[in-house]
């Protein structure tokens, strides 16, 4: 049995991975030589996240943006713009380095890279971080909480925040799936072979909401992670407009950012 504090039923969390280009010229370098791809993919923070953020504020909830460093440097009015709307800034590499392809020098000198890249536009250091790919390196989890970090966004261990203990000391762990997040449903990019059938909005507003009524049937947490390039189309967004008018339907559920969601972490729920 599940408690949550000040009677939440099902904490939610929308969170959003503002790749843009990043993510692709670190998988092929090749790619930014590809005006189409390299629109497709700026379309996220040019077009969708502006979008993305009045849809926010019209239901008043408050997000979680991972951000690469990169992405940070080019668009800095862009974060402003983020954190000014009062929502979190998270770490996400500097180029969407998934950290299991660095050493663990490497993989520190960007956490700290993207960190610093942060707090030079918003005056703020990053609590959290969520590994580019959803992939870590064994020496992850110590290098973030040697480097303050709360909490983590990685991993699919549990449905409800828990602590991984390190060397260092234990760090929150905020769990994330597949399932909920909109790149298995809608990605494709020829270039990397990636040409899946994209899935319709009506599809992937019946698995999210039906995850949904399953983790408030238990008390869990709904974590739902998406990409602007991704889910900022119009028909897509849409259907999250419906998704988050749905949940709100349901008593008890409080929407936050992933940094709040850690903080809930204090209390003895399981």
């Amino acid at each position: 049995m599940v408690i949550w504090p000040d009677k939440i039923a099902c904490p939610i969390v929308i969170s959003f991975d503002l790749d843009g280009i990043s993510g692709t010229i670190n998988r092929n370098p090749a790619s930014k030589n590809l005006p189409t791809l390299m629109s497709m993919r700026e379309y996220g923070p040019s077009i969708a996240t502006p979008r993305i953020l009045d849809l926010l504020d019209s239901h008043k909830i408050k997000s979680s943006f991972f951000i690469p460093g990169f992405i940070a440097e080019t668009h800095p009015e862009l974060v402003l713009d983020i954190h000014r709307r009062g929502h979190e800034i998270g770490n996400h590499g500097y180029m969407h380095e998934p950290p299991s392809t660095l050493n663990s020098q490497e993989e520190e000198k960007i956490l700290k890279q993207g960190s610093e890249i942060l707090k030079d536009i918003t005056g703020q250091s990053p609590v959290g971080y969520r590994s580019p790919s959803w992939e870590l390196s064994p020496d992850s989890l110590e290098i973030m909480k040697r480097n303050n970090f709360l909490y983590d966004s990685s991993m699919m261990g549990n449905d409800v925040p828990y602590l991984i203990h390190t060397k260092e000391a234990p760090i929150i762990e905020i769990p994330i799936h597949w399932e909920l997040d909109d790149h298995p449903f809608f990605n494709y990019i020829p270039f990397l072979n990636q040409t899946n059938v994209m899935a319709s909005p009506q599809h992937v507003y019946s698995v999210w909401s039906e995850a949904f009524e399953g983790l408030y049937k238990y008390k869990r947490t709904f974590v739902l992670t998406m990409h602007p390039w991704i889910i900022g189309r119009p028909g897509r967004l849409n259907m999250l407009d419906k998704l988050i008018t749905m949940i709100k339907s349901f008593q008890g559920t409080s929407f936050m950012a992933c940094k709040d969601l850690a903080v809930l972490k204090k209390y003895d729920y399981i």
